[in-house]
């Protein structure tokens, strides 16, 4: 397990880049709630590493333009499977 908030936010910041995964996905893997990976890539990852921060914040803003996206998508698949 990570020990501080610090080596968490990094670990999840570089999880997301290399990824390019969502907050829930990191969450999963993690083990972690969602408001907890969103609290240390958001805020905590500013103040300790500007660069990553950067990458990460670009990212997630790709995420959520593309969310209404998947799901829709997700719903789509819902559907056809229960027609089946």
């Amino acid at each position: 397990m990570i020990d501080t908030s610090r080596e968490r936010a990094i670990v999840l910041g570089e999880y997301i880049v290399e990824n390019k995964a969502t907050v829930r996905s990191a969450a999963r893997q993690f083990g972690i709630s969602k408001s907890t990976v969103h609290t240390d890539v958001s805020s905590r990852l500013k103040r300790y590493d500007p660069v990553l921060y950067r990458q990460v914040r670009e990212i997630l803003d790709i995420n959520k333009s593309e969310r209404h996206i998947r799901g829709g998508l997700a719903t789509k698949e819902k559907y056809l499977k229960a027609a089946k």
